[in-house]
Formats: structure tokens, C-alpha cells, sequence
């Protein structure tokens, strides 16, 4: 397959028409990021969004590398002299890579076998005969004698029956349609098994001590928990297929002729073939196939609850109280200021085996009052509810102030705080409190801090440890890239691990930005970007649009319009009659003007000779020069007194904010100790296939408490309007 075919295969594939795919593999090979494609070259691709773009990115790599798998096999095959036309041609019109290597199975350099072996015996040619079905009289042991050698090893007639069915069985299990053929049905009408290999030692497993179900409809979390109970040696596992069918079908296709003599040793070597060879090698492509649609399914989970985690709303304007809880090394807390940075620090000791309550709340007050603290974040790790209830104390005595507290997720913040960035941001500090600095700040910008830390230490996903950890980190890492480059960065408050994601942007220049600036005091433009050392034209051209420089010098500079298309935005305004000043102080004067004089977007486009989207693009920028999409999302929930479990009652109705969404449901924090679950029956008065199509990380939603299990720390939830 060519280049060409390649394109409208994926074309097809994605139902895109053919001209967005070739241009889109052309802007992606000339090194563009799929941000930038994505929101500055939409006249090229036709309009294709991230994810589209995504796709494509991925199908042509795969195609790619199944083209150079292609001419791998041909040059080995050619190499033994046994490549065909014919199959030269089988194996060029594939279009998925296990249609490759079934192909390649005859050819493929194999250890010793019993099939090589019976081969250095001398037997082939037996095994030819029989294969040829052409004696239909005559003694099978009769013929096989010809073949006894005691040199090689071959004592009786039956030794060399026994060698030419092991060369048999091999070409059985190496014939492509046979495997393609077994495969398809063990993926349609097989089952997985699994059984505890100790009954009385289970774990976690017990739901799969005596497990079965489909190869076909098991849920994607299943096969992660069954994998995880293998490997940690509590299940067996297997794939049971419909062997005896599968058998007689492959002696169907052996056999041509029935009065052959030889028929009972073909059946013998087919079934042969099928339970040494074929059903273990089908058996691991299926588990590697579960496993691998597995990893994509949880991938994608981990994927979409670390977006919308990192897309919560910053929470702006205040000065935030940072509380670490801990309890015999003390609880840690820090101040920051509303741009994240640090102004002082203490350690207080409410809990045992200190006990220093009172003292504590002294310190809090002190600390509040100094700084004019106006929220507190609490980390959720061990004594969260013990601190949430000392925090919630010192606000009931604190008068004329509106104080309010909020639970933190923590998760990462050790990671962090152990890291070589935070030491570098706080060398003068202990790790404790670094970590507590990082608690506050994922409250005032949770986006700008998440990205410091590894995303599979943030806790939103279901077995992100057991997947495909390369396949892992490539999807995570592009969900970073995309939510930071669709929020934007300020050019002058931004951190190199920030900076590192901007599209673009390697992590040295992201350290060359961050040195420039403190030599050199604030941005005041974007094209000071090019002084910047490692700042190349090409760099600029794909991070300029998601770099901001608010009150810069430059209107464009504070909004997502790039550098490329100012002229543009520019003689927007001027045919509009307005200057940037009046912009800045209501982008709704734009709609008024043009509302006023009768133009349309459309005639401006074809007046200005410049594409409709980008002139789009650029009105809705000036209109919201400083358009957070974050601020679109739910507010977090502040509290200033405690709930807790022992409070909780059936029926009793409240507000919760989403945690983590999982296959059969979602966990929220209601504000007690432990997160309840809404199982995926009790979040809609209708059937609902993923939870994701109901809720998501972040979102704010009303709940009734349904159970409460307090021994065990469990709360069941219902979504349902009654």
C-alpha cells in the first residue's frame, strides 16, 4: 500500500474526506503540534478538532510502521527464496499488522521444534505424501517403514509416522485462514475462566474465584482485576474455546479426500495441532487482546477525569491557608498570596500525642488575621477530619469574617514535594511543607500546579498501574498538553514545568523563558519571545497564540489571536471603528458595531480575504480577551462547619462534588470522611452505558444518601429524582 492509500483508508476509517487527511499528515510531519493545528490552521485541515487530529496521528504512525514491518517480512522471505508473487501480494494488501504476521508465520525464524526436528530426521518428505491424499490403497506403517533410519533416530515405522504428524501439525498451525479462522471464533464464542488457586486465600478476588463470562461482552475493569489476581498469584486463568468444533473444522479444510489411507494420521496431527499449537497461541493473542482493549478503555477513564480534574476553576482573589494534616509530626501550614506565592509557614499540633488544640487554633487565628486569610485548603490524608473539625471550631470563633474551608484532594502532593522542581522552587524548606504550599496552590490554580506532578499519582482513574505504562504516559502527556494550551499561559507568572507544555516549547527553553524573565524583569510582548535563547521562528510560530501578556504592549498580546494574524485583527477593528481601548473595557462593543452597520462576519471574511474560521477565532478572542473556559465549570463547594458520618442518614439529601468517575460509577466527596459511590443504577431514572455520559471529575451534583455502612466506611448514593 502506498501513501496515498493509506490516506483514505484512515479517510474512510474516520469518515474525513481524504484532502483533510493528506493535509493534516502534511502539517503533522512538518513538525506542527496538534494544538496549533487544531486552533491556527483550520482552513487547511477543514475545521478538524484535537481529537480528530489525535486519530489521525495515530493511524498514520500505525500504518507507517506496519509498511515497514511489510518490507521487513518480504526481504526475510526473499532472503530463503520462497517469496511468490502471490504472496508478495497477500502480504502487501494487508491492512492490519496480525494479517502480517500470520502471513509470516511459514517463514518466521523459529527455535528448534518438533516439526524442525522430525525435518532433520529425513521426514518431510512423508509428511508431503500424506498430505498429498493421493494413496487410497496400501498399509500406512507399510509406507512409513521407507523411512526408518537408525542413524537418525527414526527406530520403527510408527516413529516416522510420529515425525511426519509433528510436520503436519506445524504447517496446520503456520496456515494464516486456519489461524484467522480460530481466532475469530474464540474472540466471538470463547469465555474467559478464572478459578482461585487457594479459596480459603482470596483477597480482594472473591467476586472471581469462580468467575466466567464472555470473551466477547467482559467489561473492560474485569479483565484488569482478573489480570491483577493472576499476577499477584491469587487466580488461575484461562480461555475455553469450543475446541471439538474448531478440530472438526480444521480436519474439514485438511482433509480432500476421504478414502485416503492416511486420513486417521491427518485427524491425529490436526487435532494435534490445534491443542499444542494453535488453541495456547490463540490463547495468549486474546488475552493480549483483552488486556490491550482494557488498557485503551481505562486509559481513555484516566484520560477524561485527569481533563476535567485539571480544568476545575481556579479559585481567585484570595489569600489561601494551606493545612497539612499529619498528626504526630504535626500539621503543616502555609500561606500563599492570590499569585501562588509564599509568605510564611508554622507547624501546629492538635492532635495526639501532643494535643496542643487550643494553641493551635491561637496560631490559626494569628496567621488569619496577619495575612487576612479568606479560605483554608485542608489536604484530605490522614487526620483530614480531625484538622476539617479544628478548622471548623476556629471559624465559629472568629467574628465579621466570611471564612470558609475546603477539603483538598492530596493525592501527589508528596510526590511533589520529594521532587526536583519543588526544591528547586523552595530550597529553604522541608519537604512537609513544600508539599503544603503545593495543597494551597492546586486550590488557587489547580491546573498550574497538577502539571507538576506525575499524572498517575493524582488518583482519578482505576488500575492506571496495571495498563500499558508507555501508552500511559503518551495519552496523559497529551491531555496535559491540551488542557494547558486551551486555558493559555501568563507569559509572567508561569512555571517551567507549565511552560514545558505550552505547545512547542522544550523543557530547556521553558528554563530559558523562566531566566529571562527574572533577568529581565515581565514580558511586556510576545516578541520579546524571540531574545529568549532556544526561541527558533518555528518554536514561536507554535507557542506564540497560547503565550498571554496581560496589560503588555500589545492589545493581541492578552488574547488567543496569533502573532500571525494581527494584521488581520487589526484591520477588523479599524473597519469596525474601533480601537483596543474600547475592547478592553467591553468586548460586547464588537457585536454592537456590527450589529450597527449592517456587516456580517462572513462579508468582513471575504472583504479582508482571510478564512472564516480564523476570523472567528479572532472575534470571539477580542470579545473575551481574558476568557478562562475554566470559569464555565462548577465552583468547588466551601463549608465552615463538619459533617460526619455518624450524621448521615437514609434519605437525607446534599450536594457533593464529583472525585473520580469509574466504569460502574462515580465517587463523591459529600463532605464526610469517606467518598460515597453512585453506582451507574442510581444515576439516571433511564438505562445509562458510562458514567461519563452522566457526570464528570469536578462537576457539583445533588445527592441521597441510599446506605451507610459505618464499620466499613461505605456510603451508597443515588443520583435519581425521586
Amino acid at each position: 500500500m502506498t501513501e496515498q492509500d493509506f490516506i483514505k483508508l484512515i479517510a474512510k476509517e474516520l469518515e474525513l474526506k481524504s484532502t483533510q487527511v493528506a493535509a493534516t499528515v502534511e502539517l503533522l510531519d512538518d513538525e506542527n503540534t496538534v494544538p496549533f493545528i487544531a486552533r491556527y490552521r483550520k482552513e487547511v485541515t477543514g475545521g478538524l478538532d484535537e481529537v480528530q487530529i489525535r486519530a489521525i496521528e495515530d493511524r498514520i504512525r500505525y500504518m507507517r510502521l506496519m509498511q515497514e514491518r511489510k518490507e521487513t517480512v518480504l526481504n526475510s522471505i526473499e532472503e530463503q527464496g520462497k517469496l511468490t508473487e502471490e504472496l508478495r501480494d497477500s502480504i502487501m494488501a494487508a491492512t492490519k499488522l496480525q494479517e502480517v504476521e500470520d502471513l509470516y508465520l511459514p517463514y518466521k525464524p523459529k527455535r528448534r521444534t518438533r516439526a524442525t526436528i522430525a525435518k532433520e530426521k529425513g521426514l518431510e518428505p512423508l509428511a508431503a505424501r500424506i498430505l498429498a491424499q493421493e494413496d487410497v490403497a496400501g498399509q500406512p506403517l507399510q509406507i512409513a517403514a521407507e523411512f526408518i533410519n537408525a542413524e537418525r533416530e527414526v527406530e520403527t515405522a510408527e516413529d516416522a509416522l510420529a515425525g511426519a504428524r509433528d510436520i503436519i501439525a506445524e504447517i496446520v498451525s503456520d496456515t494464516a485462514d486456519f489461524r484467522k479462522y480460530v481466532r475469530e471464533c474464540t474472540l466471538n464464542d470463547g469465555e474467559i475462566l478464572s478459578e482461585a488457586k487457594d479459596p480459603k486465600n482470596l483477597d480482594v478476588y472473591e467476586i472471581y474465584a469462580e468467575y466466567r463470562d464472555g470473551v466477547k461482552k467482559i467489561l473492560p475493569y474485569r479483565v484488569l482485576a482478573i489480570n491483577r489476581g493472576e499476577r499477584d498469584g491469587f487466580l488461575r486463568v484461562k480461555i475455553d474455546a469450543p475446541g471439538d468444533e474448531l478440530v472438526a473444522w480444521l480436519e474439514k479444510q485438511v482433509i480432500t479426500n476421504a478414502k485416503c489411507i492416511f486420513k486417521d494420521e491427518i485427524n491425529k496431527a490436526v487435532a494435534d495441532s490445534y491443542i499444542r499449537l494453535i488453541a495456547p497461541a490463540i490463547e495468549r493473542e486474546v488475552r493480549s487482546h483483552l488486556t490491550e482493549i482494557a488498557d485503551e478503555h481505562a486509559i481513555k477513564i484516566f484520560s477524561e477525569n485527569l481533563h476535567n480534574l485539571l480544568m476545575q476553576p481556579p479559585v481567585k482573589g484570595h489569600i489561601i491557608m494551606g493545612i497539612d494534616p499529619a498528626y504526630r509530626t504535626g500539621c503543616k501550614v502555609a500561606i500563599i498570596d492570590g499569585t501562588g506565592k509564599y509568605l510564611d509557614g508554622d507547624t501546629i499540633y492538635p492532635h495526639q500525642p501532643q494535643n496542643r488544640w487550643d494553641y493551635s487554633k491561637i496560631q490559626i487565628k494569628n496567621l488569619i488575621k496577619k495575612y487576612d486569610v479568606s479560605v483554608i485548603a485542608i489536604g484530605n490524608g490522614t487526620a483530614s477530619r480531625e484538622t476539617e473539625q479544628l478548622v471548623a471550631e476556629t471559624i465559629g470563633e472568629i467574628d465579621d469574617r466570611q471564612l470558609q474551608y475546603i477539603i483538598v484532594n492530596e493525592a501527589g502532593a508528596s510526590v511533589y514535594s520529594a521532587s526536583p522542581l519543588a526544591k528547586e522552587e523552595f530550597p529553604d524548606l522541608d519537604a512537609a511543607q513544600r508539599g503544603n504550599i503545593s495543597i494551597a496552590r492546586r486550590l488557587l490554580d489547580p491546573l498550574a500546579e497538577l502539571v507538576k506532578i506525575d499524572p498517575k499519582s493524582i488518583g482519578v482513574g482505576l488500575y492506571q498501574h496495571d495498563v500499558n505504562q508507555s501508552n500511559l504516559v503518551r495519552e496523559l502527556d497529551r491531555v496535559v498538553e491540551s488542557a494547558v494550551n486551551s486555558v493559555g499561559v501568563n507569559l509572567n507568572t508561569a512555571s517551567v514545568a507549565l511552560l514545558n507544555h505550552v505547545a512547542g516549547i522544550r523543557r530547556s527553553i521553558a528554563r530559558n523563558i523562566v531566566e529571562f524573565r527574572d533577568e529581565n524583569g515581565r514580558f511586556v510582548s510576545r516578541q520579546q519571545l524571540l531574545q529568549v535563547k532556544g526561541m527558533g521562528p518555528k518554536a514561536f510560530t507554535q507557542c506564540a497564540g497560547f503565550l498571554r501578556v496581560p496589560d503588555g504592549d500589545v492589545f493581541f498580546d492578552s488574547t488567543a489571536i496569533h502573532p500571525e494574524s494581527y494584521e488581520t485583527a487589526d484591520a477588523f477593528l479599524r473597519r469596525l471603528q474601533i480601537n483596543p481601548a474600547e475592547v478592553r473595557s467591553s468586548g460586547q462593543v464588537i457585536k454592537l458595531k456590527l450589529k450597527s452597520s449592517g456587516l456580517t462576519v462572513p462579508k468582513l471574511a471575504d472583504e479582508l480575504s482571510v478564512g472564516l474560521p480564523t476570523l472567528q477565532d479572532i472575534l470571539d478572542a477580542i470579545e473575551k480577551p481574558d476568557r478562562d473556559p475554566r470559569d464555565a465549570m462548577d465552583a468547588p463547594i466551601f463549608r465552615s462547619d463538619v459533617l460526619k458520618m455518624e450524621d448521615l442518614q437514609p434519605g437525607m439529601r446534599l450536594k457533593g462534588t464529583v472525585r473520580n468517575v469509574v466504569d460502574f460509577g462515580a465517587f463523591v466527596d459529600i463532605g464526610v470522611k469517606q467518598d460515597g459511590l453512585v453506582h451507574i443504577s442510581k444515576m439516571a431514572n433511564r438505562y445509562v452505558k458510562n458514567p461519563m455520559d452522566i457526570v464528570s471529575v469536578g462537576d457539583v451534583v445533588d445527592v441521597k444518601i441510599v446506605s451507610i455502612d459505618i464499620a466499613k466506611g461505605r456510603i451508597g448514593l443515588s443520583m435519581i429524582d425521586d
